[in-house]
Formats: structure tokens, C-alpha cells, sequence
């Protein structure tokens, strides 16, 4: 009976993991109820004021070519373009019912409502991979946990998550053979960097404290300003705030319903992988690979961030401050453990949440191409790692 002892522990802590994951999804829905109420009535307001439709027509040029299966004007297009600007700020609360928005607008366009469209997977992995330009969460818990410059991640991070970004862009557009080398994408490429130019320029000999009441300052202010011009639009249009707000919060508290299967699903099968010690195997493998081949193993240390983002983000927050806490959060791991975390988005969160929400089982090449932004994400962050921090 000696096996049976043995193994006692680890059933023990595998059962422990998945009823953690069970309780996690409970605590996740019950704060996102009210977030998705929230926003979703605002969201109602900018759609019955006509908003949506003045951002879908400023954007259509690009947007329908990245899309094509997707009319030029159409409203889906102004509830993108919304999300993904509450991303690029680092407004997480208010992109994902943005984004929920956006999918129910796309999937009216997709033919088989249980398989992800085209451009619904492009507007996944766009998301999956986001740029964040302020990542004040991971400077603040650099702060906490007392590194001498916690802003000096900021600018390695933009780089690995642009380089993300692009890696996921290019992925999808060569699956779904998108013409990336046409005018308007062109010229919209060359626009936003030159804005990200721009803006690395003048934060470039700012400290860590104007930095971070820079990145506050201005994600605040975008967010209260976008709540404005939703109110003032729709007091200007004649809309009846309050029974549009009342109609879209209705829908929010619906749609957080219909993502509790799939978020439960997708958060047992990540206590699974922690509890059977799979992950502690993996890292160990790649440990002896890159030692037998000569390679520089520190950035081993700080894998366990990179290997939990696509599956978990409070998953990956807790393994970035194990790291720094048992590294050091100015050593070369800990350091590279706050890249990992700011470089990507929850794959498969987006995944569950997003898709589950339309009520699509099959995802086609979405799972694929969102992995190969995180690839792309892990692999510059460790390169730029070496390069800002040797």
C-alpha cells in the first residue's frame, strides 16, 4: 500500500487547485457583473447617439481591410475601435465589455454562428496581444515590492508587446490572406508610429514618479473624458440616458451569465495543470536543454510568468511576484518576469470570455495565431531583457 501513501499528496493538491479554480471563477463573474453593467449601458448610449457610427466611419478605410468580410460603416466597426483604445490606455475594466460589444456586432456577419469568423478572430488576437502603452499595474507592484527604478521596465515592455502585436497581425493576415502592403494600411502603420515615436520621446527623461503620475494622469483622464463625450453625445442627440443605460446593463448582467461555463471551464483545466506538477516538470526540461547547450539560463528563472499568462492573469501576477520576491525585483529575473507580464494579454481568458460570450465552439486558427503572439511576446521580452538589463 505504499504506492497509495505516496501519491496521496499529490491528488490532495490537485483536488486543492480545482476547487481554488471553481472559487476564482465565482469571485471573477461577481466583480465582473458589475463592470459589464456598467459599461454596457454607457456603450448603449454611444450606440443610440450615433457615436459608434461616427468612430465605425473614421475607421472603416482601415478596419474593412483588415476585415473584409465586414461592410464598410457597419456599427461593429465603432465598438472595436473602442476596445481596443481602452487597451492601448490600459483601461482592462472597460476593454472587455467593449470587446464583448464588438464580438455580438461581428458575429450578426458570420455565417455559421458556432465557429469563429474571420474577423473574429482577427479582433481576438489583436486583443490577446494588445500594445499597452501605460503598464502602471506592473509599476506599481515593481514599486511595492521596493525596485530602485520601477519605471525601468516601461520601455522594454512597449517594445515586447509591439513586437506581440505585429507577430499576431502578421500571423492572422497570412492565414486568412490579408493585403497588408496597400495605401491605407500603409499609411495608418506610419501614423501610429510615429505617434509611439512621439510618445517615447517625451517620456524618455522622465523619473519613475513623473512617469507614473504621467501614465495615471492621462489614463484617467482618457477614461472620465470618454464617459463624457458618451453623455454630452447623447444628451446633445435627445437620447433617454436612463432607459438606455437601464437596457444596456440588463444585456451586461445576461452576458456575464453566459460566460460563467466557459470561464469555469477554462479556469479548471489551469488548476489541473498546476496541481499535477506538469508545469515544474516543463520548466526543468527547458532548464537542462538550454545548459547542455551552452546557453545563459537565467531567464529560466523567470518562465513561470510567460508559461501562466496565456492560461491565467491573476495566475501570472502571482507567479511575477514569487519571482521577485525569491530572485530579487531588480535582479535579472524578476526584472524579466514584470516584461513577461506586460507584454501580452490572457489568451485563453479572451478566448473563453470573448467567444463564449456568442456562443462559439469552434475556434479555428484563433487558438494558434493567439499563441504565436505570445511566442512572439515571450521571446522579445527575453531578448530585450539581455539588451536593457544583460
Amino acid at each position: 500500500m505504499q504506492w497509495y501513501g505516496g501519491n496521496d499528496a499529490i491528488f490532495g493538491t490537485l483536488i486543492a487547485q480545482l476547487m481554488a479554480m471553481a472559487k476564482l471563477s465565482v469571485e471573477i463573474l461577481i466583480g465582473l457583473a458589475g463592470v459589464m453593467a456598467l459599461w454596457m449601458g454607457l456603450l448603449k448610449i454611444a450606440e443610440h447617439s450615433g457615436l459608434t457610427d461616427r468612430l465605425a466611419r473614421w475607421l472603416s478605410p482601415l478596419l474593412h481591410r483588415l476585415m473584409p468580410d465586414i461592410p464598410k460603416g457597419d456599427p461593429a466597426f465603432g465598438a472595436i475601435t473602442m476596445n481596443l483604445s481602452a487597451n492601448v490606455l490600459g483601461l482592462d475594466n472597460a476593454a472587455t465589455p467593449m470587446g464583448l460589444k464588438a464580438m455580438h456586432a461581428l458575429q450578426r456577419h458570420n455565417p455559421t454562428p458556432d465557429t469563429a469568423s474571420n474577423a473574429q478572430i482577427l479582433f481576438l488576437v489583436l486583443n490577446t496581444s494588445s500594445v499597452t502603452l501605460f503598464p502602471i499595474a506592473v509599476l506599481l507592484y515593481r514599486a511595492q515590492q521596493g525596485a530602485a527604478n520601477p519605471a525601468e521596465v516601461f520601455v522594454p515592455i512597449l517594445l515586447a508587446t509591439t513586437a506581440s502585436t505585429l507577430a499576431g497581425l502578421l500571423c492572422v493576415a497570412a492565414v486568412q490572406r490579408i493585403n497588408l502592403f496597400n495605401r491605407v494600411v500603409l499609411l495608418w502603420a506610419t501614423g501610429l508610429m510615429a505617434t509611439l515615436l512621439a510618445l517615447l520621446a517625451t517620456v524618455a527623461g522622465y523619473t519613475a514618479e513623473q512617469l507614473q503620475t504621467f501614465s495615471v494622469f492621462w489614463g484617467n483622464a482618457a477614461l472620465c473624458g470618454f464617459v463624457g463625450v458618451i453623455l454630452a453625445t447623447g444628451y446633445w442627440r435627445g437620447v433617454d440616458a436612463f432607459g438606455r443605460f437601464v437596457e444596456g446593463a440588463k444585456e451586461g448582467f445576461q452576458t456575464t451569465v453566459s460566460i460563467a461555463p466557459y470561464l469555469l471551464a477554462m479556469l479548471v483545466a489551469i488548476g489541473a495543470l498546476r496541481g499535477s506538477g506538469a508545469l515544474d516538470l516543463f520548466l526543468e526540461g527547458i532548464r537542462s536543454l538550454v545548459l547542455l547547450a551552452g546557453w545563459d539560463g537565467r531567464f529560466v528563472d523567470a518562465l513561470p510568468t510567460a508559461l501562466m499568462k496565456p492560461f491565467s492573469g491573476s495566475g501570472a501576477r502571482a507567479m511575477m511576484l514569487e519571482t521577485m520576491s525569491s530572485q530579487g525585483v531588480d535582479s535579472f529575473a524578476g526584472r524579466l518576469a514584470a516584461l513577461f507580464q506586460g507584454s501580452t494579454e490572457t489568451t485563453f481568458y479572451v478566448l473563453a470570455v470573448y467567444f463564449g460570450g456568442v456562443g462559439i465552439r469552434h475556434t479555428r486558427h484563433a487558438i494558434p495565431c493567439g499563441l504565436a503572439a505570445d511566442l512572439a511576446g515571450i521571446l522579445a521580452a527575453i531578448g530585450v531583457g539581455y539588451w536593457f538589463f544583460g
